[in-house]
């Protein structure tokens, strides 16, 4: 026969292939499903007096049980992940809601002057709601009393921001101080450091 007659076969064109994820969970449930079957097998053998297509049929058996045991496993990490990460995600939405309503208050202050160096903060403690507060003193070095409005951050340890929150203190007298109490809005964990983000009197 005439090799040049022979052609060279031809790939069947595939689908797109599946992504890096995909591949993985199609390993990882092949891989649940083949030591299912394998463990099984080795269990069906190793009992006396049973044919191999009985034994095959006892594999089968087992392997869905555990296959079915590996997938409710699994879901319950995914869904155990996705409620961590969701709870991640809305704290940072809280923090950021915080410090945006914070900013604003002090920039919707028409005409106000920048005070930030009129006001000094001690250190964090916790409230009796459970939640952290820092004592601030302003000091009026005008020459007339003034009204403040002070934003103040809350930040963890590395200085992430956690939350804020803005003051308003009345009423100043010229070379006077007066003292307040910034709240956080929620409970927050671990370090938690206080600083003025900003402040303006009027």
């Amino acid at each position: 026969m005439d090799r040049t007659d022979r052609q060279p076969p031809t790939r069947a064109a595939s689908g797109p292939r599946p992504t890096a994820p995909v591949r993985r969970r199609h390993r990882l449930a092949a891989g649940v499903l083949a030591a299912a079957v394998l463990g099984s097998v080795a269990l069906a053998g190793c009992s006396s007096g049973k044919s191999a297509s009985s034994a095959a049929s006892s594999a089968a058996g087992e392997a869905q049980k555990l296959a079915s045991a590996a997938a409710s496993a699994a879901s319950a990490l995914a869904s155990a992940a996705g409620g961590v990460g969701g709870a991640i995600s809305s704290a940072e939405a809280e923090a950021s809601s915080a410090i945006s309503s914070a900013a604003s208050a002090v920039a919707g202050i028409k005409g106000g002057l920048d005070a930030k160096g009129d006001v000094s903060v001690g250190s964090v403690s916790t409230g009796s709601d459970g939640k952290p507060q820092v004592q601030l003193t302003v000091t009026n070095h005008g020459q007339q009393s003034y009204k403040y409005v002070v934003q103040v951050n809350f930040t963890d340890g590395s200085g992430k921001l956690l939350d804020a929150t803005a003051v308003t203190v009345d009423d100043v007298a010229a070379g006077g101080n007066s003292q307040a109490t910034a709240h956080a809005n929620r409970d927050l964990t671990g370090t938690v450091k206080a600083e003025v983000a900003n402040a303006v009197r009027y």
